[in-house]
């Protein structure tokens, strides 16, 4: 019975540790999902095309004058003059080209485009984007886009009814822009580098750069403020600073969030954060509700009276119903999951939990930050 019960506290203990650790391990990050390299980013293209080859369902020439104008000006630069001439094709359709240039992206690889209807135009379904120069903000062509374009959506009518799945005047184009200049940047050159926290905190700061100098055994890495560390490249990675980010973007990291309770009042979502604390509070809700019902009653003459005409006689019925005459006490320093419990007690929804955590923050009872989205 004695080893039997040991095996048995053994097995517990083992499990409990196991537990814990899971819990600890799931608590970490790797450094490579909390911060990014400064320098290492992408670049946002966007760029004004024509898409041709539509049944019919393209911009009205006549209600969209930019796109008769662009048509113009290529069909013209293309050698045909149509100036004056009466134009009523509906295949032609002007977009906004938009895509992203990759960090390093050489010049010759292709990158995948978003094609969006800019004017009137029912649907992009089986159109081609014409050659479409892409440009970024400082006003450089930086990639060339052009394809057959593939919707996830259509659209489909009659004369008394019509169907639209998804959204038929967005498409996208597969690899369908080609890099023609690339952005300079010699990260390989570079003696010191600069991390970003994606989440800035000043605790999860100082661990990343802690967890860094352990690993390496000299102090390379200094916080600077809340959301940089900069790390200088140690002996051991001469001028190679590629390797050296290969080694430390796989540290595990735990990181630190401030108490903070984001509240989206439009859709009733409330996300509350494990660190959110409260002081000694009382929480009453209730809601009044009134129910008005009408049973008119018709009342007939009796028989053979004179004079006597058939009259509807109104009733009216009016209650007065309170809820929720429950008073909460939420004790000092209670966690997450005593704050949700007692409030579902009370049986209390969302949206009633967004007016009673706003009176409590505004009572000077809870020790978070509230985000109103």
């Amino acid at each position: 019975m004695t080893r039997t019960l040991t095996y048995a506290l053994t097995a517990l203990l083992a499990v409990s540790l196991h537990i814990g650790s899971a819990a600890t391990a799931a608590a970490t990050s790797r450094i490579k999902d909390l911060v990014s390299i400064e320098g290492v980013r992408q670049n946002q293209l966007l760029g004004y095309g024509l898409v041709v080859g539509l049944n019919g369902t393209g911009d009205t020439l006549n209600n969209i004058p930019f796109t008769k104008q662009s048509l113009q000006a290529m069909l013209e630069r293309l050698g045909v003059n149509i100036r004056g001439a009466t134009i009523r094709t509906g295949n032609v359709a002007a977009v906004m080209v938009t895509a992203n240039l990759p960090a390093f992206g050489t010049q010759g690889t292709r990158i995948d485009v978003t094609v969006s209807a800019l004017g009137d135009s029912k649907s992009l379904m089986g159109g081609t984007l014409l050659v479409t120069p892409l440009l970024s903000a400082d006003g450089n062509v930086y990639a060339v886009a052009q394809g057959s374009l593939a919707i996830g959506g259509f659209s489909a009518e009659g004369d008394a009814a019509k169907i639209t799945r998804g959204v038929p005047t967005v498409g996208r184009i597969s690899n369908g822009a080609i890099i023609e200049r690339e952005v300079d940047f010699a990260l390989n050159r570079l003696s010191q580098v600069r991390l970003a926290l994606r989440n800035a905190d000043f605790t999860t700061a100082k661990r990343i750069a802690s967890v860094i100098n352990d690993f390496i055994g000299s102090e390379i890495a200094e916080p600077i403020d809340q959301s940089t560390v900069v790390l200088t490249l140690p002996k051991k990675y001469p001028l190679n600073i590629v390797s050296f980010l290969t080694e430390i973007e796989q540290l595990q990291v735990e990181p630190d969030l401030p108490a903070r309770i984001v509240i989206d009042e439009r859709s009733g979502v409330v996300v509350i954060g494990r660190d959110v604390r409260v002081s000694t509070v009382a929480v009453a809700q209730g809601n009044l509700t009134v129910t008005v019902s009408e049973t008119p009653q018709v009342s007939q003459p009796q028989a053979f009276s004179r004079g006597g005409t058939t009259t509807v006689v109104p009733r009216t019925r009016i209650g007065v119903q309170e809820d929720g005459k429950k008073l909460l006490i939420v004790k000092e320093g209670v966690s997450l999951q005593q704050i949700i419990d007692g409030l579902n007690a009370m049986g209390i929804g969302p949206r009633d939990l967004i007016t009673i955590l706003q009176a409590i923050k505004a009572a000077g009872a809870i020790q978070a930050d509230i985000e109103v989205m």
